[in-house]
């Protein structure tokens, strides 16, 4: 019985003390980052999805651009209001969004994820 008592006593400590820097931080979560839309961002007021699609799924758009261009040799695409557009990171997405640190960085350097999209792209394909 003594023994039951101190299984009990230490898996509770041990819960205790893997969960504590959760609890610390619940709540405490830091805002996501502003982003910076250069000039013509801001002109274009539309990307080629709607911005809560980007916001969530743009590595999977990417991913399978990616896919359709290099095995499919496929290099349009046409978004759900019928706007045709070239499947390009450099020359579609880094046309409007061409301030890596201000727009990819801050969202990025947030989720703490490093994306290998510039082990091929350069940052800034148009030299701006």
């Amino acid at each position: 019985m003594k023994d039951k008592n101190k299984i009990f006593a230490g898996l509770a400590i041990f819960i205790v003390v893997v969960t504590l820097p959760f609890w610390f931080n619940l709540g405490k979560a830091a805002p996501a980052p502003e982003l910076e839309l250069t000039a013509k961002a801001k002109a274009a007021k539309t990307c080629v999805m709607p911005t809560e699609f980007m916001t969530a799924n743009h590595m999977q758009l990417l991913d399978v651009w990616r896919h359709n261009v290099v095995r499919g040799g496929e290099r349009a695409f046409v978004n759900a209001d019928g706007k045709l557009y070239d499947m390009s990171l450099s020359n579609t997405c880094l046309d409007c969004h061409s301030n890596k640190e201000k727009f990819c960085d801050r969202c990025h350097n947030y989720a703490s994820v490093r994306p290998y999209c510039w082990d091929c792209h350069i940052d800034n394909p148009k030299g701006e």
